[in-house]
């Protein structure tokens, strides 16, 4: 019997073969707190992006999961989600976090879409460096537009002419979405996705 990874109650698992085999894995939060959470399931398309899937909507609970896993950082939670971007993500497209700039991930101590990405065991690609440290939550529209690039390419990476999916825990205004994906259709990227665990 296992914990809730939210909680801390006491999860009832179900004995089965796939389990015993490791075909399935046991759910790390208890149905209480999975309840909590509202789907969004939104799929968007904007200028540059090609598709965008966002999974939950940002509620009270999503909140309080952000806190606990970013500020607290608490990195047992990138469990939590694993199962679902695992079944988003299986593809053939190269899988690209969006990456934190280099002072932000000292503060932070870890890159949580990284985490995300690997407790979902998904493959992904380091391919963007983050370049411009600006806040964008207290920005207008105008001056989000006006704000210079955040993005730039790594050195020594050469984008193929393929498909690419953006990989972001939140999506608020699509800025970020925005600046990354352009980059990356100046390389050479034939088509750029987006999936978002969030939108706010």
């Amino acid at each position: 019997m296992n914990e809730c990874l939210l909680c801390a109650q006491s999860i009832a698992s179900t004995p089965s073969w796939q389990a015993l085999l490791g075909l399935r894995k046991q759910s790390n939060i208890c149905q209480d707190c999975s309840k909590k959470f509202q789907r969004a399931d939104n799929k968007d398309k904007c200028d540059v992006l090609d598709h965008i899937t966002t999974l939950y909507s940002y509620n009270e609970a999503m909140l309080d999961y952000l806190h606990q896993f970013k500020f607290l950082q608490d990195i047992r939670l990138a469990d939590v989600f694993a199962h679902e971007l695992r079944n988003h993500l299986s593809t053939s497209a190269i899988i690209v976090p969006i990456p934190m700039h280099p002072e932000k991930k000292i503060q932070r101590t870890f890159a949580q879409v990284d985490e995300l990405l690997k407790s979902a065991r998904i493959p992904y690609t380091h391919v963007l460096d983050k370049i411009n440290l600006e806040a964008m939550g207290e920005k207008t529209k105008a001056q989000r537009q006006a704000m210079k690039p955040l993005f730039s390419i790594k050195e020594e990476t050469i984008i193929r002419p393929s498909t690419y999916i953006l990989v972001d825990d939140i999506y608020t205004t699509g800025t970020t979405l925005r600046h990354a994906a352009t980059v990356l259709k100046q390389a050479g990227a034939t088509r750029v996705e987006a999936l978002t665990l969030i939108r706010a």
